[in-house]
């Protein structure tokens, strides 16, 4: 696959993920008050036709191996997912408050923070309809980490 330049128009704006749930307010109770998601604009049309939308923060797209997911997993303390998964990640100011409030608010902690060797503090939560989700907290800068042997997508693998 070529690294041609989209036209300008075609560039992305605002990345929205799409959680489909069978208990939409469970879910928005997680998301929007536990979690603290603002709600941007909310729709419902007849029946239970409804949707929110809730601001995150900056989005950004983890593009992950299958080998490095299993790192990941094994850091975090969690058994091996079989097949691609999709799993939310936000960061958070402090993993640990985090995950105390959501435990406090009724959700499972999957694995508990813990230090990576990403210079990140990462936690597992499980969140309502099915999905994953993991806390980190960024022990060091952007520039620092990418200053360090191994932070490159080079084929070298070096820096």
């Amino acid at each position: 696959m070529s690294a041609a330049t989209p036209p300008k128009a075609a560039l992305p704006k605002q990345l929205r993920l799409i959680i489909e749930t069978d208990d939409f307010d469970e879910a928005l109770r997680f998301y929007r008050d536990v979690l603290g998601m603002p709600e941007q604009a909310a729709f419902a049309t007849e029946g239970d036709d409804r949707v929110a939308i809730l601001h995150a923060g900056v989005a950004t797209i983890e593009l992950a191996t299958r080998e490095h997911a299993e790192a990941i997993d094994k850091v975090e303390g969690m058994p091996p997912n079989v097949g691609p998964t999709l799993r939310i990640a936000l960061e958070v100011a402090d993993t640990t408050a985090a995950v105390d409030a959501v435990r406090d608010a009724g959700a499972e902690v999957l694995a508990p923070p813990i230090e990576t060797p990403f210079r990140s503090l990462n936690a597992r939560v499980q969140g309502p309809a099915g999905w994953q989700v993991t806390f980190f907290q960024e022990l060091e800068s952007l520039e620092q980490r990418s200053q360090r042997a191994g932070f490159t997508t080079d084929d070298t693998r070096e820096r």
